[in-house]
């Protein structure tokens, strides 16, 4: 007999699919039926990211095949996803498919190609053979894996234990929501005897999150025995082992999600209505500290009524939920709330409020102090003076404000809902100039847009944050708004970071529950890293599912170069937002700060950005230039600045310089200069109205570099440095020393160049180059920039440090 023991056994998450009744079709119908699935197959997304990483292995079985990914648990059930998509649109193949993860052997076959056998693909075939027509059928195994993210839930019912072939038994899991799988019980369980249901209930059940202690026991001891006995590894999504979730932490019974309402007006431009009569609600509560409430970030994912109540509130970590809907009908308005206890979803409290428009303040007051009742929550006076202050008695001033505030409450801040918000906040304090609230948002979004710099930071309109602020606080200053405005002011406007934090602190007095308090960013700045972490920490406590929060913290760690940390909070990422590019590309601009060219080039790979997803191209750029191979992101490139967007500002400027680094690396200097001369004269028009913008310095440093500038790279280098002392920021502080480093290695100044460098390892910070990753020693190795002091000495101890002295 032949001995097996030499192959080498790893783990692979298996898609296994087959076309039901395939062999009673003729066989010219088999033929264009399987022509058909294996079209679709290799048009999903997962399927060619996978394939082009060379992280895929593809097994033909006669009726169907087998897909065997190696890197997440995930990726086989959105392969099913993307499948069951293009089958629902193009095709109407009946198929079902069966998901599990196991160990599996490459072998050869006959043929002298790589082929796979093992219990893994066993398994997988047993599973798939229960399901009928459009079922998705699951192993326990991968269920408890999925289990662990937030997204999966909702898809995963248990169906219990049964028997197949060689009295094998398998504990099932059917995948069904929103019209994906078939959600019926399979036939063949149904009436072939092997079935055990799991309880006695009729109903399939979800899922639940948590095993009990004797699986989880089991579930270890099995799990070690595999590894002693087999000595696997197991590989998941960017190096590191996904984590079992343990206990939940207890609800807080006072706690409260308010959901989107619903518009009912005819009108569907009255949206905007509705979403600010909401966000008021949900504000007026959150000013109550006895409460804890979910901001909104977290509960605008969410359906207005969704019918998996239950579970959206463990999901929130919350004990109520506030549903509502509102109708807007000339001057008057009609608003439906209902306060739901989560647990039981049971109804605590329900009420119809019909008002005039000047009237709908005594509707969000009245609201939350019924709900502070119902929870008994008991308010002090302050909190009650907040609750039924009425910030306007001008109509239209309070509807100009609230299309104002929809601007802000849009999933991402861009320069076109900057200026929409701006245009409104701006009519509201003209048609009352004493509405405060309305003041203080016009300074907050001001402020954030000049933080961001997506508009112009002109002279003009630091005067209006300051102004817009400084009205708030004088007409109300026991308003946690006006507080934050001035915050903001302090902030992004004079870069007062310990003044800042004052504010900020006063604000959280008024504000209990409001997460987007930024002292994280502030002590960030500041080099106070462990503390921004706490104030990262409470602030996701708040906002659990809020994107932008957890990317935030994710950068935190990579500016320290925790890449694995980093790594962790991008999952969590990805766990509620699956595939977003912003997400994806930063965890290639960690794998190529490692110096894993390969892993990044798979997570770039399947991503189309355009010139509005700047940051993503230059990260696509940036790995044709380390890879040495630019020839397809010129032609993008090249297609992108022939038609550049008036909106993206000086952002057109700096894509034309990186287009002229990657004809440089290509070898086209010619076209490099053209490319950079253009570059240039575009961002000096910026940097004619900011003068002092780090970014547009640090732009213009490089662009000089490319062209042999020497006086004009150093000044600009030089310049920068002035703007953002190193120690007054510790973010952006060691841009421009990174700049001098790549400007001296360039222009052939190698000991101001290692000086530079070494100040830049040393500490944590942003990238010069706008990826986000700061320079590490695997990408000097990497970078062409540094290439005429590469074999310098003191630069390999540099690019080199494993190596010691």
């Amino acid at each position: 007999a032949h001995d097996n023991s030499d192959l080498a056994l790893e783990i692979a998450h298996l898609l296994l699919i087959d076309v039901v009744g395939y062999s009673k079709l003729p066989v010219e119908e088999q033929i264009a039926v399987m022509q058909k699935l294996n079209a679709i197959v290799r048009e999903t997304e997962c399927f060619k990211g996978a394939r082009e990483a060379e992280r895929l292995i593809r097994l033909p079985t006669g009726d169907g095949m087998v897909l065997l990914y190696f890197d997440s648990p995930e990726q086989p059930v959105r392969c099913a996803l993307q499948i069951t998509e293009a089958l629902r649109k193009q095709s109407q193949v009946p198929v079902r498919m069966g998901i599990h993860s196991g160990p599996v052997s490459r072998v050869m076959d006959v043929n002298e190609q790589t082929n796979v056998a093992g219990a893994g693909i066993n398994v997988g075939q047993r599973i798939m053979d229960c399901g009928d027509a459009g079922h998705i059928l699951l192993s326990q195994h991968i269920a408890e894996d999925l289990i662990q993210y937030r997204q999966w839930q909702p898809y995963l019912h248990e169906l219990g234990e049964c028997t197949v072939k060689h009295g094998l038994k398998l504990h099932l899991f059917n995948f069904y929501r929103d019209g994906v799988g078939n959600a019926s019980l399979p036939e063949k369980l149904r009436h072939r005897g092997r079935w055990r249901r799991a309880n006695a209930a009729d109903i399939v059940r979800p899922i639940r999150r948590q095993a009990s202690p004797l699986i989880v026991a089991a579930a270890a001891l099995m799990l070690a025995g595999l590894i002693a006995a087999l000595g696997f590894f197991i590989f998941t999504h960017q190096g590191f082992l996904t984590k079992k979730a343990t206990s939940p932490k207890a609800i807080p019974e006072k706690s409260i999600a308010v959901l989107p309402f619903e518009n009912r007006s005819e009108n569907e431009a009255n949206e905007y209505f509705a979403a600010g009569i909401q966000d008021e609600i949900l504000t007026r509560l959150s000013k109550i500290a006895g409460l804890t409430v979910i901001s909104r970030t977290s509960t605008q994912q969410y359906k207005s009524a969704p019918q998996n109540l239950p579970e959206v509130a463990r999901a929130l970590g919350v004990a109520h939920i506030l549903e509502g809907s509102v109708q807007k009908i000339g001057e008057a308005a009609r608003v439906n709330v209902q306060l739901i206890k989560a647990e039981n979803d049971s109804h605590l409290w329900a009420e119809t409020f019909d008002r005039k428009l000047t009237d709908i303040f005594s509707v969000e007051s009245e609201v939350a102090k019924t709900i502070a009742d119902q929870l008994q929550v008991r308010l002090t006076g302050r909190e009650k003076e907040v609750l039924a202050a009425i910030p306007t008695t001008n109509a239209a001033a309070y509807d100009a404000y609230l299309r104002g505030l929809a601007y802000t409450l849009k999933a991402a801040t861009t320069p076109e809902t900057t200026l929409g918000a701006q245009k409104y906040l701006r009519e509201a304090v003209r048609l009352d100039p004493k509405f405060a609230l309305a003041w203080a948002l016009l300074s907050q979004v001001d402020a954030i847009s000049l933080y961001t710099l997506s508009l112009q930071p002109t002279a003009e309109l630091v005067e209006e944050t300051r102004h817009a602020a400084e009205t708030a606080f004088s007409l109300a200053p026991n308003l946690g708004e006006a507080w934050l405005a001035k915050g903001y002011y302090e902030f992004a406007c004079l870069k007062e970071y310990d003044k800042a934090l004052e504010y900020f602190e006063e604000a959280r007095k008024f504000l209990p529950n409001k997460s987007w308090i930024p002292q994280a960013f502030v002590t960030r700045r500041q080099g106070h890293w462990e503390q921004s972490d706490k104030y990262f920490q409470e602030a996701e406590r708040l906002d659990p599912r809020n994107v932008s929060l957890l990317t935030q913290h994710a950068l935190s760690f990579v500016h320290r170069r925790r890449f694995d940390e980093a790594n962790r909070m991008l999952e969590q990422v990805l766990n509620i937002a699956p595939d977003d590019i912003d997400t994806i590309a930063l965890q290639a601009a960690i794998a190529q700060g490692r110096g894993d060219l390969t892993g990044a080039s798979a997570l770039l790979a399947p991503l189309r950005p355009t010139a509005e997803h700047a940051s993503i191209l230059e990260v696509q750029a940036y790995q044709s230039i380390l890879e040495r191979r630019p020839g397809p992101m010129i032609a993008r490139f090249q297609e992108i600045v022939s038609q550049p967007d008036p909106a993206l500002g000086y952002i057109n400027g700096e894509l034309r310089f990186w287009l002229g680094w990657l004809q440089e690396v290509g070898g086209d200097r010619v076209s490099a200069e053209e490319s950079w001369r253009a570059a240039r004269d575009e961002l000096k028009t910026f940097l004619a109205q900011q003068p002092q913008s780090l970014f547009l310095l640090d732009d213009l440093a490089l662009t000089s570099l490319g062209l042999a500038e020497r006086a004009d790279a150093f000044d600009f280098a030089r310049h920068a440095a002035q703007a953002v002392p190193l120690e007054s920021d510790a973010v952006s502080g060691p841009l421009p020393v990174e700049i001098l480093a790549r400007v001296a290695a360039g222009l052939g100044e190698p000991d101001q160049a290692i000086a530079s460098l070494q100040i830049v390892l040393s500490q944590p910070g942003d990238s010069a180059l706008g990826l986000s990753v700061p320079l590490t020693p695997a990408l000097l190795q990497l970078d062409p920039m540094f290439d005429k002091i590469r074999n310098d000495p003191r630069f390999q101890k540099l690019a080199f440090p494993e190596k010691g002295e």
